[in-house]
């Protein structure tokens, strides 16, 4: 019997971006259901009721919950498929550390390039950069992180990229000029199908956070 595999998602959710890619890398079919975060369904809630956030995968009923592990669950279990962390301990303890790092710093960082005004942005700008020059220095002269094959820090990364225009218009920088390594290794990460076919468009993400943003009366 074939397995039932859920998405509980959101299109914008970067996290369930990294779900979305993993999947796609290993080939595996299954069923995205967009949630509504202003109204989550008794579904998100039942399966994840610790959190209550997307995304959350449900595997033949079971939910695992939390982007990073989701990606080494399927990693684990579609073990014959794309393998999207090295089999040497080391280099999967050094994987899973800088996909913590990109957990801990980008997404944060990135929030307050969105959601701050205009005339509080330079530290935050100055901080994000910095964080990103630091994973720039981390990938060096490699096509992914991981070496030759898109990996786990891949994945954790490269969600983001939709939001480069976003972060890039409201903070006022380049990143093909402040990160030119970065900025190939986002264009070669696009390239790939399970990529481009996970991500929404940059402009798709800058009028929402626009929308947004006018809302709050932020612009």
């Amino acid at each position: 019997m074939a397995d039932e595999i859920v998405l509980l998602d959101f299109w914008i959710s970067v996290f369930g971006m990294r779900v979305r890619i993993a999947l796609a890398e290993k080939g595996i079919k299954y069923e995205n259901r967009e949630e509504d975060l202003r109204n989550k369904s008794p579904l998100l809630l039942e399966m994840n009721p610790v959190h209550k956030k997307i995304p959350v995968l449900i595997h033949n009923g079971k939910p695992i919950c939390e982007s990073l592990i989701i990606v080494q669950y399927i990693d684990e279990v579609w073990n014959d498929k794309s393998p999207l962390l090295p089999t040497d301990p080391y280099q999967k303890a050094q994987a899973r550390f800088w996909a913590d790092y990109i957990d801990k710093t980008i997404y944060n960082l990135g929030s307050k390039l969105i959601w701050s005004k205009k005339e509080n942005l330079e530290m935050p700008k100055k901080e994000f950069i910095e964080c990103l020059k630091l994973l720039e220095g981390e990938l060096a002269d490699k096509s992914y992180f991981g070496g030759v094959n898109l990996g786990l820090v891949d994945i954790a990364l490269v969600p983001f990229c939709s939001s480069f225009y976003a972060y890039e218009t409201f903070a006022n920088f380049s990143m093909e000029e402040e990160c030119p390594k970065l900025n190939l290794w986002a264009k070669r990460c696009m390239e790939k199908e399970s990529v481009s076919s996970s991500l929404p468009h940059q402009q798709k993400v800058y009028d929402f956070i626009l929308q947004v943003r006018r809302q709050f009366g932020l612009e």
